[in-house]
C-alpha cells in the first residue's frame, strides 16, 4: 500500500492546484478586470507549466508500477491516473504552457471582437488556437486521428466514428419533426416587463429548488454561461436578456446541473482523480435532464407560469398550456444555446462537422466563416447576417475546446436513458413537478449517478445507473411524443 499512498498524496496536491487554475479561468470569465487580460494569460501559462511537471513526474511510472489495487476505487483511481500520465507525457511542456497563454488570451479577444462584431479581429488568435490544438493533437494521436485524440480530454473512450453514426441515426427523426413543427401554428411568445434584478433572484430560488448547494457555490454573470470547480467550490454563471427571462432562467437550470453532479460526488473522493464528473456526455447529460426533461417539462412549466405572473406580473401568455408551448417554442433561430430541444443537436452537427474539419487540415480558419454561413443557410434556411449569431457564438473555438462539441448531443442521449428510468421508478414526479419541486428526480440523479463521480467508465456510469446500454431510443420516443402533443 506504501506506493499507492505516496502516489496518492502526490496527485492531492495536483488535484488542488488544478482546482486553483480551474478558478483563476473562472474569475477571467466572471470578474476580472479586462485590463488584466495579459496578465492572466502569463500566470494561466505558469500554472500549467507547474501542473505538466506534475502530471509527468517520473516518479508517477514509478508509483503506478508499484502500485496495488485493493478495492473498486483505487483501481479507479489507478486507472484514471495511468491514463493521464500515458497522455500527459505525449505532449512538451512548453506546448502545454503555451496553450494555456494563446487560450486565455484568446477568450478576452473573443469576447470583444463578438460585441463589436468584429470577425478581423478575432480570427488571427484564432488560427494560433487551431494551430496549438493541431500540434497537440499531432503529438497525442501518434499516426492515428487527430481529432479523436483531442476528444479524449473530454470523452474518454469516445471517437468521432461513433459520434458520427450517433448523429445519422438522429438526424431523420430529428428533421422530421422539425419541419412538422415548424409548418405548424406557431407557439405564443412572452412579452412584458422583465427587470434584471428580478431575473436573478428568480434564477437564484430555481437554482435552490434544483439542488444547488449556495454556500458551496456562487451564481454570477458570463458572455457564455459556465460552471467551474468540484466538490466544496462550484461556481456558475449565467446571462440576462431582459426582453428573454428563458435566457436566464433556463441557462441558470442547465449550469445547475452541471454543478450539481459535481456538488454531489461522495466527499470520501474529494480531490482524487475520480472526485469530479467522468465524461463531459455524462455532465451533459445531468444538465440536460434538469433543463430539458424537468425544467420544460409540462408540470413544471404549469408552476414556473405562476411563478413568473407573481414576480413580473403580466408576462403576455394566459394559460399554463400557451406558456409551455412558449417554453418549447420551435422557431428558426441561430443560437444553439437558446435552441428547442429539436433543433438543438443540429445545431451541434453543424459544428462538430467544422471544427473536425478544422482539426484535419480540411478546413482553415480564413474560411470558416464561409463555411459555417454556408452550412446553417443548407441546415436551417436561414441566413446568418453577423458573427455573433454564426461561428463566434460560442466561446468554445477560443479557448481551445476542439473535439468537445459532439458531447452535448451525446448528453441528450444519456439524458433520455436517465429520465426514461428515472420515470418508471417515480411514478408522482410530474405531481412534484408541477408544485416546483424537482427534487424526487433530482435525488435520483444523485444516488444513482452523481455520488459515484468518475469510479465508472463513461457508457458504464449510464448503464449502471439505468440496467441498460445507452442508446438514441429512449430520446427520440421522448422528443416525437412531446412535440407531437405540443403541435398536433
Amino acid at each position: 500500500m506504501a506506493a499507492y499512498d505516496d502516489l496518492m498524496a502526490f496527485q492531492r496536491v495536483t488535484e488542488a492546484l488544478s482546482q486553483v487554475a480551474g478558478r483563476t479561468g473562472w474569475d477571467q470569465e466572471a470578474i476580472m478586470p479586462r485590463g488584466a487580460a495579459p496578465q492572466r494569460a502569463e500566470e494561466m501559462a505558469a500554472l500549467e507549466e507547474v501542473l505538466h511537471a506534475r502530471r509527468t513526474d517520473p516518479r508517477l511510472g514509478d508509483w503506478l508500477r508499484e502500485a496495488h489495487a485493493p478495492d473498486a476505487v483505487a483501481d479507479a483511481n489507478l486507472a484514471e491516473l495511468q491514463r493521464s500520465y500515458d497522455r500527459n507525457r505525449k505532449v512538451p511542456a512548453r506546448l502545454a504552457a503555451e496553450l494555456a497563454r494563446v487560450t486565455s488570451l484568446a477568450q478576452g479577444q473573443w469576447a470583444g471582437a463578438r460585441a463589436s462584431e468584429d470577425a478581423a479581429a478575432f480570427l488571427p488568435v484564432l488560427e494560433e488556437v487551431v494551430r496549438l490544438r493541431r500540434e497537440e493533437a499531432a503529438h497525442l494521436a501518434e499516426g492515428g486521428d487527430p481529432y479523436d485524440a483531442l476528444m479524449q480530454d473530454y470523452e474518454p473512450g469516445g471517437s468521432a466514428a461513433e459520434m458520427a453514426t450517433m448523429f445519422d441515426s438522429m438526424r431523420p427523426r430529428l428533421v422530421v419533426l422539425r419541419q412538422a413543427a415548424l409548418d405548424a401554428a406557431p407557439a405564443p411568445r412572452l412579452s412584458g416587463n422583465f427587470p434584471k434584478a428580478d431575473q436573478i433572484a428568480l434564477a437564484h430560488e430555481i437554482a435552490r429548488a434544483f439542488g444547488y448547494d449556495f454556500d458551496r457555490g456562487r451564481l454570477d454573470l458570463a458572455v457564455h454561461p459556465f460552471s467551474s470547480g468540484s466538490g466544496m467550490d462550484v461556481r456558475i454563471t449565467t446571462r440576462v436578456d431582459e426582453a428573454d427571462p428563458f435566457n436566464c432562467l433556463y441557462s441558470t437550470i442547465h449550469e445547475v446541473g452541471h454543478a450539481c453532479y459535481e456538488q454531489n460526488v461522495d466527499l470520501a473522493h474529494l480531490l482524487t482523480p475520480i472526485g469530479k464528473g467522468v465524461s463531459m456526455g455524462v455532465h451533459e447529460s445531468q444538465s440536460r435532464s434538469y433543463e430539458n426533461q424537468l425544467g420544460r417539462s409540462e408540470a413544471y412549466c404549469g408552476w414556473l407560469f405562476g411563478r413568473m405572473r407573481d414576480v413580473f406580473g403580466d408576462i403576455g401568455v394566459a394559460s399554463e398550456r400557451d406558456f409551455y408551448r412558449a417554453v418549447n417554442a420551435v422557431r428558426p433561430g441561430f443560437i444553439r444555446t437558446e435552441s428547442d430541444e429539436l433543433q438543438y443537436n443540429l445545431h451541434v452537427m453543424l459544428r462538430f462537422d467544422l471544427e473536425r474539419a478544422l482539426i484535419l487540415g480540411d478546413l482553415e480558419v480564413a474560411d470558416l466563416e464561409g463555411a459555417w454561413n454556408d452550412r446553417f443557410a443548407a441546415d436551417f434556411g436561414v441566413t446568418v447576417d453577423r458573427p455573433s449569431l454564426g461561428f463566434m457564438q460560442d466561446v468554445h473555438w477560443s479557448v481551445g475546446l476542439m473535439g468537445y462539441f459532439p458531447t452535448y448531443s451525446l448528453g441528450n442521449l444519456f439524458a433520455g436513458c436517465l429520465m426514461q428510468s428515472a420515470r418508471a421508478t417515480l411514478p408522482d414526479l410530474d405531481a412534484s413537478l408541477a408544485a416546483g419541486d424537482p427534487t424526487p428526480a433530482t435525488d435520483w440523479l444523485r444516488d444513482n449517478l452523481q455520488r459515484y463521480g468518475a469510479l465508472r467508465s463513461p457508457v458504464d456510469t449510464i448503464q449502471h445507473a439505468t440496467g441498460k446500454a445507452p442508446s438514441a431510443g429512449p430520446l427520440l420516443d421522448y422528443l416525437e411524443a412531446k412535440f407531437t402533443d405540443l403541435y398536433r
